[in-house]
C-alpha cells in the first residue's frame, strides 16, 4: 500500500493523501479497473446489500480517492435499477465517503491531514462518553461480550490479516456503543467511524507504521475493559480517550514519514 502526496502544498490541512497505489485523480470505475460484484437478492434489503458493497470498496480503497462513480458503469456492474444506485450514493453522501461535483457528479472524497485531525479529535470525546456511559448502563453479559470481542481482536492482530483486524475491532465497537445505552451517541459515532475505518485501512497497510502500535493498543484497551469492570466511568472514559490520542499520533506520524521521504 502507498501514500502519496501533492507537492508544493502551502498549508499541511490542504495535503491531499493518495493511498492504495491509486494515483490518478478522476478517473471512472471501469478505467479505474475496480471491480464491483452483481448483487444477488438476498434476504437483506438490495439497498443494503449495495451500499455495504460501495462503503467496503471505498473504504478497502478499491475506489480510489478521486474517482468517479457512474451511475450507468454501477448499474451494469452490480445489475441493479437506477434508484437503487441513486439512493445509496445518496446515504454515502451523507456519511462523508463521497461528494457530488457540479458538471462531475458522485467522486468518492480525498483524504485529508485536516480531516484526520478533525476525526480524531471528535473520535476522542465521543468514545470516552461511550465507555463512561458503558459503565453506567451495561449489564454483566455486555461487558463479557466486550471481553471475547477484545480477545478476538488480539487473535486477529497476531494473524496480520488486514480485513479481519478490522472486522473485529469493528465488532468490539459496536459492543461497546450499544453498552452505552444512548442512541444519540451511537448515531453519532457510527456516522464518524464510517469515515474513520479509512484511516484504520491505510495505517494498517503502511509500510511504515510501528510494529508494536497494535499491542499498546490492545493494553490500553484492556485497561479501560479492568475500569469498567471495577466500575471506574472517569478512569474509561479518561484511558478510552488515551487510546484515540495515541491512534491519531500513529496516523500523523506516518503521514509525516510519508512527506519526509518524498
Amino acid at each position: 500500500m502507498r501514500m502519496k502526496f501533492r507537492r508544493n502544498s502551502c498549508k499541511a490541512r490542504q495535503l491531499i493523501i493518495r493511498y492504495y497505489g491509486m494515483t490518478r485523480q478522476s478517473r471512472n470505475i471501469e478505467t479505474s479497473g475496480a471491480v464491483l460484484p452483481v448483487i444477488r437478492k438476498l434476504a437483506a434489503p438490495l439497498r443494503r446489500q449495495v451500499l455495504d458493497e460501495l462503503r467496503q470498496s471505498i473504504i478497502s480503497g478499491r475506489l480510489a480517492p478521486g474517482s468517479r462513480l457512474v451511475e450507468r458503469e454501477l448499474i451494469s456492474m452490480m445489475g441493479v435499477s437506477r434508484t437503487v444506485i441513486r439512493e445509496a450514493l445518496r446515504q454515502l453522501e451523507t456519511e462523508g465517503l463521497i461528494a457530488i461535483i457540479p458538471n462531475k457528479g458522485p467522486v468518492v472524497r480525498e483524504l485529508t491531514v485536516a480531516e484526520a485531525k478533525d476525526l480524531y479529535a471528535i473520535r476522542a470525546v465521543l468514545e470516552g462518553l461511550a465507555a463512561r456511559l458503558f459503565v453506567e448502563n451495561a449489564d454483566a453479559a455486555q461487558v463479557g461480550k466486550l471481553e471475547q470481542e477484545l480477545n478476538a481482536t488480539e487473535k486477529a492482530y497476531k494473524s496480520g490479516d488486514a480485513e479481519q483486524i478490522l472486522a473485529s475491532k469493528n465488532l468490539f465497537y459496536d459492543v461497546l456503543f450499544e453498552g452505552a445505552g444512548s442512541e444519540t451517541l451511537s448515531s453519532m459515532i457510527g456516522m464518524l467511524h464510517v469515515r474513520i475505518w479509512r484511516w484504520r485501512a491505510l495505517g494498517l497497510g503502511h509500510p511504515k507504521r510501528t510494529a508494536e502500535r497494535w499491542k499498546e493498543s490492545i493494553a490500553g484497551l484492556r485497561g479501560m475493559l479492568e475500569a469498567i469492570k471495577k466500575h471506574q466511568a472517569e478512569l474509561a472514559e479518561k484511558l478510552m480517550r488515551e487510546e484515540a490520542t495515541k491512534a491519531a499520533a500513529e496516523i500523523m506520524r506516518l503521514l509525516a514519514n510519508t512527506e519526509e521521504g518524498r
